[in-house]
Formats: structure tokens, sequence, C-alpha cells
């Protein structure tokens, strides 16, 4: 069987900041593939590095030594082809919603006439359908990501890369955009990099969790998760998922 290419290869990935008190190492020899359509998950300790990693990836950051490939072709460009959310929704308070989700498409001076059903359609698939002309403050927490995650939809990127986004939520609201961001990657078949700190998340959300060390941040493993989907709260209760977390837990411990 043919193996298939890679939509990101990364080998042997280093980041070093050169501050004034001298060499800061972020990354030390990072080495995973990210295959089209996949959905990894990011887990290590506070400060190893993880951001810095999907800073490199979306090309806000160069990386200092190392390989870092898309198989998108030669004119990869990270403003058209990866969309971000951060770990708060970054909501501009004086646009309504619907602007703030077309935002990018001004920013690259595309056709912002040609993308307004486009906005509706994302606004409509993250549940937010009537409330395309509120603004920021007029929406809950978890109103604002999914806002946010329409925005990094609309261009149509290959790639979405997740840094907390439901960090600041709490736990109930959590588990329920857990189960929506299962949705959208199902029906959008984007390729997702999902950085948590929360091993069940990771697990849950997965179909491969990357585990790095402490900083400055190494491989130390590639765990793949072979449960059922669509997943269900209910499999948290399973005793592969417990075992799959546990696994997880002694890595970084």
């Amino acid at each position: 069987m043919k193996t298939p290419t890679p939509l990101i290869r990364i080998q042997n990935l280093k980041k070093t900041y050169f501050t004034k008190s001298g060499m800061v190492p972020a990354l030390q020899d990072v080495t995973f593939d990210v295959f089209r359509g996949e959905f990894i998950t990011l887990v290590g300790p506070s400060g190893c590095g993880k951001t810095t990693l999907l800073k490199i990836i979306s090309g806000l950051l160069e990386k200092t030594e190392g390989v870092l490939n898309f198989s998108i072709g030669e004119g990869f460009d990270p403003r058209r082809d990866v969309g971000m959310v951060f770990q708060k929704p970054v909501l501009l308070k004086w646009r309504s919603i619907v602007d703030n989700v077309l935002l990018p498409v001004e920013i690259l001076k595309l056709d912002r006439q040609a993308y307004l059903p486009k906005a509706m359609a994302l606004l409509k698939l993250v549940g937010l359908e009537g409330f395309e002309k509120s603004y920021p403050h007029e929406l809950s927490g978890g109103m604002q990501q999914r806002a946010s995650i329409s925005r990094a939809l609309i261009h149509d990127p290959q790639l979405l890369l997740m840094d907390e986004p439901f960090g600041a939520l709490d736990a109930l609201t959590r588990e329920k955009m857990n189960l929506e961001i299962l949705r959208i990657w199902q029906e959008t078949g984007k390729t997702i990099l999902f950085v948590t700190h929360g091993i069940q998340e990771a697990v849950f959300l997965a179909d491969r969790v990357i585990v790095l060390s402490a900083r400055p941040a190494r491989m130390v493993a590639a765990i793949e998760v072979n449960l059922p989907r669509p997943r269900t709260m209910e499999m948290k209760a399973e005793k592969e998922f417990g075992r799959l977390c546990l696994e997880i837990y002694k890595l970084l411990e």
C-alpha cells in the first residue's frame, strides 16, 4: 500500500531565542508528520514551546534549524493556507460578529460581497445563526470563540491551528465546544493542530496526541488514539480512554 504524503513534515525542528541575557532554547529536536484531514493534539508542560511551534508552522516565527515542509506546494502562503484560533477570541469590539468573521477577507483584499454568503453559512455551522449583527459584548465566551472559529475558516485554509482555544471557558462549556469542534472538523474536512493542557481533552479530540517535554520541547511520543468516531462523552468512562490518558500522564510526569 502506498504511504500517503504528509501535509506537513517536521524534522529536527529547533527554535532558539536570542535575548540580552543570552540564548534561550524553546524547541529542541521536534519531529512528526501531519497528514491531510488529521486531528492532532499537542500536549506538554506549561511554557514548553507548544505555542512557539504553532507560530513557526503559521509563519509568524522563523525556525532556527530543522525542516518544515508543506505538501500544499511551493506556493504555500500562511496568510491564505492557515487559519488560527487563539486562546482568547480577540474579536474587535466595534465590529459586528459577521464583520469580525469577514476581517481576514478584507486583510487579504478579497471580494467582501462574494464572501458574505460564506460568512453567514459558517455562522450557521457553528450555531450562531441570528447573531450575525450582534456585537462581541452581547455574546458569551463560548459564542465568541465560535465566532473566532468562523473567522479562521472564512478564507478556506488548508490547515487550522488552535492554541488552547477553550482554556478560558468553564468546564461544561468546554465539553460542549469539544463536541462542536469535532462536528465542524468532520463537516469541513480540515486538518487541525490543537494545543491543550488537558490530557482528557487531547485524547477525546485526537487521531494522534503529540507529547512534548518541558522546555526546550523535545518530541517524547506520538500516541495513536484508536477510539471510534464520532466521539461521545460516554467514551470517557471506557477502559481504553483511561488507559490512553494514564499513558500520556506518565510520559509528562
